[in-house]
């Protein structure tokens, strides 16, 4: 009878990395590969494969609905989403919830904003590791790809087209349309694919997104359908506790299996004859490794948990992109799409369409265009910025002003909102679009630890939103840049009746200060955390792992999800987490070559 229980790689998460690497692996018909995933099979979740289904699933059992602690850069708030974007007939979402990240197989990328959003190939070669440049990077982006549709303004070769990712170009409304003229006419020209070249910091070009003929692509597709095979095995609803060693060498313990607690709530061991890869993400593969006896010796001790490696970076190093929505009440009916999500009916006949015909409202996510913005000359009047400390070549968020933006600009075609006050959707028949700043080069730090040693706790997150002044008064920036862009653009001018909700007056403001306090009041997360177990080099104490992505200190166990990333890029994490899922599995097939 053959071993249930013993596999040669075990994947713990199956999210965007985790699904990439063990279908990789699989490649191999001599290799067996167990995936275990806390929630549920995609297969079951048709909302993963609607891109508004994201909008179904806020507070539900397939969202985490982690907690946040409060930053005091924040004014002590803890960070919102979804509360006051409860659709009509659901019921808010409590207000300790701070970011959706879903609880599925593919992970965020059932359930992310679907940019295809690369960085600048400097994100990379900033991280001066072997084997991680941009170009190398860049490579293994691509490799996880397949670009599909309209190849207008776009650089067909610096795609991938034999990957099981399909991307396309987002469609545009009209709203979108003359949001674009506005950017175009504020400064921003327009430039061809440039958030997937990477090339021009301060422009707008076409939105890529991972999304094809209305249905979502996600990294469950490494290891559905098509790529199905008999030697992969997903374990799902099962919560791993820990990782357990080998005592026959203490100077350098072995991972050899995890403990893993099942549905029915019954706890096995897997054992794994070569490697056990960790893709639980920047939240949870941290606390995996704490209950496993790996992280800082205090932060052990304090839990009783006996040491096996004391190493002082797992869990710090938390990063993460902080953004901030401004509303805008328009004069035009029907404008903006929200008579198919807020107006009376409209979800349920946005509903009916997809399901129809896979088209409508749900059948695209509904932030489109975007920007990049360089904000040098706009800083040049701050005290701060000018007194701030800075590299050479860089400005004082570490970045070069020449190839990386300051942050990135959103349209919304429809109301959209989150932060404290979490206004009230516009219900009443009204038309609201929505502008989106988001801060790249952030200085704050945050981390992630456990509560106990319960795997059943959610995670311990203090993400320190600005604590650093800097990352305030850019975002700020961003801010005003964007009403600019709103108020004065050629586009969008003459559409605007002033701000939403109405007794605000944001749409008036035109120095910095109110904007300042504006996002300490209202900014939120973008679902990119990162950084929490960083790969480093020899010299670096807090490097929890090397370049190739293995744990220093032991043998066996290896982190490959976006908590490897030293510092974060300028753009969305989901192509450098299917990157990351790419080379980890070339990385783990050439150490058993050897």
């Amino acid at each position: 009878m053959a071993d249930e229980t013993t596999f040669d790689y075990i994947i713990c998460g199956g999210g965007t990395s985790g699904c990439v690497i063990a279908g990789r692996l699989a490649e191999d018909p001599d290799v067996n590969v167990l995936v275990i995933e806390a929630g549920d099979h995609s297969d079951n979740v048709p909302a993963t494969k609607m891109v508004g289904g994201i909008m179904t699933m806020f507070g539900g059992e397939h969202d985490w609905c982690f907690q946040d602690e409060g930053s005091p850069g924040l004014n002590g708030r803890k960070v919102v989403l979804g509360r006051g974007n409860a659709l009509p007939g659901q019921k808010a979402l409590d207000m300790s919830v701070f970011a959706m990240t879903l609880k599925v197989l593919g992970g965020s990328s059932a359930m992310n904003g679907s940019y295809a959003v690369r960085g600048p190939k400097l994100d990379y070669d900033d991280w001066d590791l072997p084997g991680w440049s941009g170009d190398e990077v860049y490579r293994y982006m691509s490799k996880a790809e397949t670009f599909v549709g309209d190849t207008k303004d776009i650089a067909v070769d610096s795609h991938g087209h034999t990957g099981p990712l399909l991307t396309a170009r987002h469609p545009d409304l009209e709203i979108d349309k003359r949001v674009l003229k506005s950017f175009i006419s504020q400064g921003l020209p327009w430039t061809e694919d440039p958030f997937t070249t990477g090339e021009n910091p301060h422009c707008t070009g076409p939105v890529i997104c991972t999304v094809s003929n209305g249905v979502r692509s996600t990294s469950a597709a490494w290891l559905t359908e098509k790529n199905l095979r008999t030697n992969v095995t997903i374990k799902t609803k099962a919560v791993v506790d820990k990782v357990n060693f080998s005592k026959e060498n203490p100077k350098e313990p072995r991972a050899v299996s995890v403990s893993v607690i099942l549905a029915d709530k019954t706890t096995v061991e897997y054992k794994a004859r070569h490697e056990i890869i960790l893709s639980a993400g920047s939240y949870c593969s941290p606390p995996i490794l704490l209950r496993s006896g790996i992280g800082p010796k205090a932060e052990l001790e304090k839990h009783g948990i006996p040491v096996v490696l004391d190493s002082p970076g797992v869990g710090k190093n938390l990063q993460d992109h902080l953004l901030v929505y401004q509303n805008y009440e328009v004069s035009e009916p029907g404008l903006t799409t929200d008579h198919q999500i807020w107006h009376e009916g409209g979800m349920a006949a946005s509903m009916g369409q997809y399901a129809k015909d896979r088209t409508g409202f749900l059948a695209n996510f509904f932030y489109n265009p975007l920007a990049y913005a360089r904000l040098d000359s706009r800083l040049e009047d701050s005290e701060l910025w000018r007194n701030a400390d800075r590299k050479p070549g860089r400005d004082p968020m570490g970045l070069d002003p020449a190839r990386q933006p300051s942050v990135e600009l959103l349209g919304v075609n429809c109301f959209m909102a989150g932060g404290v006050e979490q206004m009230a959707p516009p219900v009443d028949g009204s038309f609201v679009m929505s502008m989106i700043a988001m801060v790249f080069g952030l200085q704050s730090r945050g981390s992630v630890s456990i509560r106990s040693t319960d795997p059943n706790d959610k995670p311990l997150i203090d993400n320190n939103y600005l604590a650093n002044d800097l990352d305030a008064l850019v975002l700020a920036e961003g801010c005003r840049f964007n009403n600019e862009i709103v108020m004065q653009g050629t586009g969008t001018k003459d559409m605007i009746k002033g701000s939403w909700p109405r007794d605000r007056d944001h749409h008036t403001w035109t120095e910095r200060e109110p904007w300042i306090k504006f996002v300490r009041e209202r900014a939120v997360t973008s679902y990119h955390p990162c950084s929490t177990c960083s790969m480093g080099k020899d010299d670096n104490p807090d490097a929890v792992l090397d370049p190739e992505l293995r744990v220093r200190g032991v043998r066996g166990l290896r982190v490959a999800d976006v908590s490897v990333i030293p510092t974060n890029v300028q753009a969305h994490t989901q192509m450098i987490a299917y990157g990351i899922g790419e080379k980890a599995a070339d990385l783990i097939r050439a150490a058993r070559r050897k």
